[in-house]
């Protein structure tokens, strides 16, 4: 999309009459917006929830529902797995570096239980019981998945392993129509309304409203084209989500998803993020993105990646994500999934949550040398690469990228590959630079006084990696706290 309104704060006194008050105002009713509305009316306060389409949830509603918590949760313990804050820190500061706020990353680690907890006391379900497949997520209602690679190289020796996406229970989940994250909205926008938190829909915020001392107190917003006035008598809190669906700012800042947006809603227009700038706000990892491999990883953790030149870059056994991003950002977006027939069959027949994604090989061949040619690579590029995997496999090894040695095997015959070429998407992970109280701050460090941002719209702990729960975790964890802090003013 390309602006068209203007984002530049609105003075107070140009204002003549309020359509709305209250004393927080949330902008967005997804993951990050419900806890802050929960947090903010548990806190004391009279809570009005804007939101732009014609109910709650956002993307968190239409996502898997992972939600990256760890550290010693109730469900990490039931299904016989040890966890520490010091671990969970060590991996996240690895894991979504470089350049991590590790303030940010050391607060949410020490919280994680206590958050945890708090779901559940909100009245999310979590099976105790974990699933221990190569997947996007569970094809059941299990509970605990590894999602951020934590058991694989190199991970798994910077911190002690430990699976920590969480995921709601639900059956006859449909992600992306009502999938896990529909079971984690679900209750907390009930708690919500039973705390008498007030929510109005089909409301698009179009700008912030400030006082003579530069205070937001207000937002002024569109109704079915009508222009409405919201007054806000201790702070505003923005949760409308990321920026991967405004055109201009993906360009500026994250050209390579241009034409590949995924996972997300198209509400996510960044415009929250521009009303904040207005004020002088700053910005903080705006090139970081989640990436989407789309390919099954049953399939993919039993063959083979190669790049355009055909050599390996990643262990095939990691999180999928992790896959993704080095194909996309390192790898010109290029991959080949060399397997073999009895590899193939295998990963077919496997339980899966997304058969969608099985693709077809494009070439089949009875030598490695003769899929080389049909593929176009350099003569010996495939080959020598298949033969030093081959002769590390036959020992059960995988000295060069460390897959673990259950999914180690010599490559075989029949081979095939399967073009992966362009098979990515994903979403901004960047935003407004936030405080550890979810304020956000001016380009020359301090708050902007009456002013919050958590989720999609705010830079949380992703720098420039990502694991599967961290939006949802730290958009509800920060969401909490700045539902709180708007609250107490």
């Amino acid at each position: 999309m390309t602006e068209t309104n203007p984002v530049r704060p609105v003075p107070v006194d140009r204002i003549s009459a309020w359509d709305f008050e209250a004393d927080v105002v949330i902008a967005g009713y997804g993951i990050a917006g419900v806890c802050a509305a929960v947090g903010a009316a548990d806190a004391g306060a009279d809570v009005l929830v804007l939101e732009r389409t014609g109910g709650w949830g956002g993307a968190a509603a239409l996502a898997g529902g992972f939600v990256y918590l760890g550290g010693g949760t109730a469900v990490q313990k039931a299904c016989g797995f040890e966890d520490s804050v010091d671990d969970m820190r060590a991996f996240l500061t690895a894991a979504l570096g470089p350049g991590v706020d590790e303030e940010k990353i050391a607060a949410y680690c020490a919280g994680s239980v206590a958050h945890f907890d708090w779901l559940v006391g909100c009245g999310v379900p979590f099976k105790h019981e974990f699933w221990g497949e190569p997947g996007w997520e569970p094809p059941t209602d299990a509970g605990l998945q590894y999602t951020g690679g934590e058991n694989s190289a190199p991970y798994a020796t910077v911190a002690r392993p430990a699976p920590r996406g969480h995921v709601p229970q639900m059956s006859d989940k449909r992600t992306g129509e009502q999938g896990g994250g529909y079971m984690l909205v679900k209750p907390l926008a009930e708690k919500a309304a039973a705390l008498g938190v007030r929510a109005e829909y089909d409301v698009r915020v179009q700008t912030l409203v400030t006082d003579a001392s530069g205070r937001v107190v207000g937002v002024l917003a569109k109704r079915y084209g009508t222009d409405v006035a919201i007054r806000a008598r201790r702070g505003v809190v923005l949760a409308t989500g990321s920026f991967a669906y405004n055109d201009d700012m993906v360009r500026a800042y994250a050209p390579h998803l241009v034409g590949r947006p995924a996972a997300s809603i198209e509400e996510h227009d960044g415009r929250a993020i521009r009303m904040a700038q207005a004020l002088g706000a700053d910005l903080a990892h705006m090139d970081a993105t989640e990436v989407a491999f789309f390919c099954d990883p049953q399939l993919i953790a039993r063959g083979i990646l190669v790049n355009g030149r055909g050599q390996r870059y990643v262990p095939e056994d990691t999180y999928p994500g992790r896959i993704g991003q080095l194909t996309l950002l390192k790898n010109d977006n290029e991959a080949f999934l060399v397997i073999d027939e009895e590899s193939y069959e295998a990963g077919v027949a496997a339980p899966t949550s997304s058969p969608q994604l099985r693709h077809q090989p494009k070439w089949v061949c009875e030598t490695v040398a003769e899929l080389e040619a049909e593929m176009g690579l350099p003569e010996r590029a495939l080959q020598s690469t298949v033969e030093v995997y081959n002769l590390h496999a036959e020992r059960g090894a995988d000295p060069l990228l460390g897959k673990k040695r259950e999914w180690v095997k010599p490559i075989g015959s029949p081979v095939a590959a399967i073009d992966l070429r362009g098979m990515t998407g994903g979403f901004t992970l960047g935003g407004l630079r936030t405080s550890l109280h979810a304020e956000v701050l001016h380009v020359d460090g301090a708050p902007i006084p009456g002013l919050y941002a958590a989720g999609r719209a705010a830079a949380g702990l992703s720098a420039w990696g990502y694991c599967s729960g961290v939006s949802l975790g730290d958009g509800s964890f920060f969401g909490r706290r700045a539902g709180i802090a708007a609250a107490g003013g």
